[in-house]
């Protein structure tokens, strides 16, 4: 006897229909307007750098929002405070951990949508306390799933993943180019990694985001739960406080603003795609207006090769921004670095319509004036002696 077909997605994508017919009206693609339900969107995560963003750019669009965050990293107080500033009642604040399956579960059963967030963000935290990032990471990401299958209604998720998916891409050749490593292959270094890049999880991180990347996708095909991936190369913008582990961008411009030293782990050769935070959010927001097109994919999102720079060349435009150089030291390669990548982002432009990226020097260049302003000084700075007694 022939093996029976598995009806599980059909049956949840059925029953998020039917969901759908009971919150508001649906279109013709058998997916509710955004604009005529009035459910809140779920922002996990949503006082962090990428995650206040979005929640701003939701607001204001007339989105009432749920901002989920246990608050624990430094400096969310604060994009908590300036969305509630902006947003009034709009923003709607539940302080819990992600892995508080009961409050996450009573969160998304709200939500008109989920925007997911929240995780332990730094390899460097992973390799000291992997149960820790396995549980925020993966497990928090599970219960998030389960709690919309068992809402049966298609709220859609969207989630943000990582490149570091695709491991420490040792297995390519790159050349010294200037002072940035290229590939050396023609169609990578024309267009970057593309999803097609066979998955390669290094370091507990990499191990939990990388799994938690294929229950999403996996509860598309399995549950008919709408789900999309973003792996994200680096993002940079107003509202990130940019430490060693995380935030790289911010974390150079914040030490170089204070005149203090900035370590570069390797020979800061390593190139990345650096991508503003405008146009992430902006990924995102096409991904669920066409989450009935693009349920079940993943999706590279980053600034592609005209925004890829290496650490040495960023180093360079803060200097000059600021007025001054650098004070830089240099330290071992960390775990799982990988001394390139750039998204191959033609699948997502082409799926999301998606908008032109802004220029990374420019882009950096705005963040460095909203941190001058967040820091208290004036830039250019000039002589290190005038910084240091700013």
């Amino acid at each position: 006897m022939g093996r029976q077909p598995d009806r599980r997605g059909q049956r949840g994508k059925d029953a998020g229909r039917a969901g759908q017919a009971r919150a508001g009206r649906v279109t013709g693609a058998g997916r509710t307007d955004p604009a005529a339900d009035p459910r809140p969107v779920l922002v996990t995560g949503g006082a962090g750098f990428i995650g206040s963003n979005l929640a701003d750019r939701l607001a204001a669009q007339g989105h009432d929002v749920i901002v989920y965050d246990a608050m624990a990293r430094a400096g969310v107080e604060r994009n908590l405070a300036w969305l509630q500033q902006n947003h009034g009642a709009r923003i709607a604040h539940l302080r819990a951990d992600i892995r508080d399956a009961n409050t996450l579960a009573e969160a998304a059963e709200a939500a008109k949508a989920v925007f997911h967030m929240a995780a332990q963000v730094a390899v460097t935290t992973s390799l000291v306390e992997p149960v820790e990032d396995l549980g925020i990471n993966l497990i928090g990401t599970v219960n998030l799933l389960e709690a919309l299958r068992a809402k049966g209604d298609g709220t859609p998720l969207i989630f943000a993943s990582t490149n570091k998916v695709y491991g420490d891409l040792a297995d390519l050749d790159f050349a010294l180019d200037g002072n940035a490593y290229r590939p050396t292959d023609a169609e990578i270094r024309a267009h970057g990694i593309s999803e097609a890049r066979p998955l390669d999880f290094h370091t507990p991180y990499g191990c939990s985001k990388g799994a938690a990347d294929q229950y999403v996708l996996d509860y598309a095909r399995s549950y008919g739960v709408p789900t999309a991936v973003m792996r994200m190369s680096c993002i940079y913008g107003q509202r990130q406080m940019g430490t060693e582990d995380q935030g790289w961008v911010a974390h150079f411009l914040i030490r170089a603003l204070k005149g203090q030293q900035i370590t570069l782990f390797g020979d800061g050769h390593q190139v990345r795609d650096i991508l503003d935070v405008s146009n992430a959010v902006e990924a995102y927001l096409n991904a669920w207006a066409r989450i009935d097109e693009v349920s079940g994919r993943a999706f590279n999102l980053g600034g592609g090769p005209a925004n890829a720079v290496s650490l040495r060349q960023l180093l360079d435009h803060i200097a000059a921004i600021i007025g001054r150089p650098v004070d830089v030291a240099f330290s071992d390669w960390r775990a799982g670095d990988q001394r390139y990548f750039v998204a191959d982002a033609r699948a997502a432009e082409a799926a999301l319509a998606l908008s032109p990226r802004v220029g990374w020097q420019d882009g950096v260049l705005r963040l460095a004036q909203w941190l001058a302003g967040e820091h208290g000084v004036n830039l250019p700075l000039g002589e290190p002696s005038l910084a240091q007694s700013a």
